[in-house]
C-alpha cells in the first residue's frame, strides 16, 4: 500500500493506492482544509488512524461525498502497512524538506518516515508531481486551446498552474522519457506589456514590496485585479460588492464575469486571462517547449470558457518575431483536478518497487 499527497495552500488531498505498474484509482481519498491544521503530521494522524467502532447512531448515517473526498464506508481496525509515500508540496523542496509558501508549515520527509514508519518518503514540488501525473493523463482529461505543430523529434514540455498560488515547471526529454524539473518561476517579477498592466503594477506596488506573477495569477490575484479596476474605474455594482464580502472573492468575481452579470468582473477576467497567456508564453520561450504547454491548477478548469475565447492565446503568441514559433506549440488545459495526486502516487509506486528490491 502506498500513500500519495497533494499539499496546497487551501486544501490537502491524501489518498491510499494499491499501485503496481499501471494507473490505479485511489482506494481511499480524503480532502482537508489545510488552514485548519498546524502541520501535515496532524492531517496524517487523522487520515491514517482508524476510527473506533461506529455507534448505533453513526451506523444509521452515510457520510456525504464532496469536499471530504471519496471515503470508504468502513476502515480496517488496524492501519494499513505503508511501503512508500510521496507528497507534492507548494514550495521549494531542498534535501527532502520544505517550508511551505502559503502555509506556516515545515514538512520534513525523514521525520514523517520515522513517525509513521514508512520506509520511503519523498517530498517534491507540487508542479513536479503534477508533471509526473501529466504522463498518466488520458486525452479526454485535456482541453485543447491550440493544436500546434510539434516537431517529430521530441523536445521539451512546459507546465504552468494557477490556484492558491502560481506554479511553473519544465519537462525535458532525456532520450527515453520526459523528466520533470521543479521551478519557482511563479515568484519572478511581473512584467507588464501595456499601459493598463503598467497601472496594475503601480497599484500592486503600493501593497507589496515585490510584485510577482503569483500576486496576479492566483485566486487572490484575480481579486487583486478586480480591486485595481474597482479603485481606478469606480464602477462596482453594490450587489457584487456584497457577495464578494460574504463569500469567496475569486469565485464570485469569476461567476459574475463568466455569466456577464457585471462589466467590471468581465474586465477582470479579460485581464487575468491575458496576463496568464503572456506568462505561459514567457515560460514556453524559456523552456523552448516545442512539444507543448500544459495549463494546470484549480483555476483553469473553472475558467475554461474564458480561456477558449482567444484572449489567452492572443497574449501567448504575442512575442514579436517569435509569434509564428509560439503558434506552433500545442497548448492544453488539464481538466483532471487530481493530476498532482496521480503524479505523487506514481512516484510512490516506483519508490515502493525500489525498496522491495
Amino acid at each position: 500500500m502506498i500513500l500519495a499527497g497533494d499539499i496546497g495552500g487551501t486544501k490537502t488531498n491524501l489518498a491510499l493506492y494499491d499501485w503496481t505498474a499501471e494507473r490505479a484509482e485511489p482506494l481511499r481519498l480524503e480532502s482537508f482544509h489545510s488552514g485548519d491544521y498546524k502541520s501535515l503530521e496532524d492531517i496524517l494522524v487523522e487520515f491514517l488512524t482508524p476510527p473506533g467502532p461506529p455507534s448505533r447512531g453513526d451506523s444509521l448515517e452515510m457520510e456525504e461525498e464532496g469536499s471530504k473526498g471519496q471515503k470508504a464506508e468502513e476502515r480496517a481496525s488496524e492501519p494499513e502497512k505503508l511501503t512508500a509515500a510521496c507528497f507534492g508540496i507548494a514550495g521549494p523542496v531542498i534535501d527532502n524538506r520544505c517550508q511551505t509558501t502559503n502555509l506556516p508549515w515545515i514538512v520534513d520527509g525523514s521525520l514523517i518516515a520515522k513517525q509513521f514508519e514508512i520506509p520511503r518518503v519523498q517530498l517534491l514540488n507540487d508542479l513536479e508531481v503534477t508533471a509526473y501525473g501529466l504522463m498518466w493523463l488520458r486525452s479526454d482529461e485535456l482541453e485543447v486551446l491550440n493544436v500546434g505543430n510539434p516537431p517529430k523529434k521530441r523536445q521539451a514540455l512546459a507546465l504552468i498552474a494557477a490556484g492558491t498560488g502560481l506554479g511553473e515547471g519544465i519537462l525535458f526529454w532525456d532520450g527515453k522519457s520526459y523528466r520533470p524539473m521543479p521551478s519557482e518561476g511563479g515568484h519572478t517579477d511581473f512584467a507588464p506589456s501595456n499601459d493598463q498592466e503598467i497601472d496594475l503594477l503601480r497599484y500592486l506596488r503600493g501593497q507589496y514590496l515585490h510584485v510577482s506573477y503569483e500576486r496576479i495569477l492566483s485566486g487572490p490575484g484575480l481579486h487583486a485585479i478586480y480591486e485595481f479596476l474597482r479603485d481606478t474605474k469606480k464602477n462596482e455594482p453594490t450587489w457584487l460588492a456584497e457577495k464578494i464580502r460574504a463569500g469567496n472573492p475569486a469565485a464570485e468575481i469569476a461567476q459574475a464575469g463568466l455569466q456577464g452579470q457585471a462589466e467590471i468582473a468581465r474586465q477582470a477576467l479579460d485581464l487575468f486571462a491575458s496576463i496568464y497567456g503572456a506568462e505561459a508564453g514567457n515560460l514556453a520561450l524559456k523552456a523552448l517547449s516545442l512539444d507543448g504547454v500544459y495549463i494546470g491548477g484549480g483555476i483553469a478548469p473553472k475558467l475554461i470558457t474564458k480561456l477558449q475565447d482567444g484572449t489567452f492565446m492572443k497574449a501567448f503568441t504575442n512575442k514579436g518575431r517569435y509569434k509564428r514559433l509560439m503558434s506552433q506549440m500545442p497548448v492544453k488545459v488539464i481538466m483532471n483536478q487530481q493530476t498532482a495526486l496521480l503524479g505523487a502516487a506514481s512516484v510512490a509506486a516506483a519508490l515502493s518497487l525500489t525498496s522491495a528490491t
